[in-house]
């Protein structure tokens, strides 16, 4: 498999990286950044760019894992739907017209509102970016929404808020995920669920947390 990444330098992304690099029948990675990432693998290749909808060739890859995503705290409805919705489907329409064959992965979020008619802003705004990636054109394109995250293999959010959460719940994740472990999923799990969607199809477009689960031990 040759895959692209959106999004590698947050928590999901660098998890999902690390399970790309790791898998054998994975040929070739590239992550689109703003900024280059510390990782260096033979497998990896990265195009660092200011402007993330860059026009580029993707006829060579198999999937792209869309992992890019920002907080809407503090922000208005407007300013988030530019980062979320806009910057998204720019990325995703030059991507569905320069090879439509390949498999889209967006990392979405539990409570997504795919009405684009309820009270929350984010989930509204979220679930308007779903249904536009669901009809853009693509052979497969996967909504992944999953819940609480534990980071795995020295992965860290670049968000301080979310480091603070992590750094508090650590002693605590690892028992909730032995007692509830489809609904708290791993960076690991992610990753994997993601490689199997490509590798195998997925039947489901919208992968709710015990999706994802079940995807990642297929």
């Amino acid at each position: 498999m040759n895959l692209l990444i959106y999004g590698a330098s947050g928590m999901v992304g660098q998890g999902v990286l690390l399970e790309c690099l790791r898998a054998e029948d994975v040929e070739s990675v590239t992550v689109v950044v703003r900024a280059a990432i510390s990782q260096n693998h033979p497998k990896l290749r990265q195009l660092i760019t200011a402007d993330l909808s860059v026009e580029m060739n993707s006829r060579d890859y198999d999937a792209c894992f869309f992992c890019l995503g920002v907080s809407a705290a503090g922000m208005t409805e407007e300013q988030y739907s530019k980062l979320t919705f806009d910057l998204t489907l720019n990325i995703a329409a030059k991507l569905a017209q320069s090879n439509p064959r390949m498999t889209f992965v967006y990392v979405s979020g539990a409570g997504t509102d795919s009405s684009e008619n309820g009270k929350i802003m984010w989930a509204r705004v979220k679930g308007k970016t779903e249904n536009a990636l669901l009809a853009i054109g693509f052979h497969s394109a996967l909504m992944y929404r999953p819940a609480i995250i534990r980071p795995m293999k020295g992965v860290r959010s670049k968000t301080a808020s979310y480091r603070i959460f992590y750094q508090l719940m650590t002693p605590i994740l690892p028992v909730l995920k032995l007692i509830f472990p489809r609904a708290i999923l791993t960076t690991e799990e992610i990753g994997i669920a993601m490689l199997n969607a490509v590798r195998y199809g997925s039947p489901k477009k919208v992968l709710e947390k015990e999706d994802i689960f079940e995807q990642a031990h297929r």
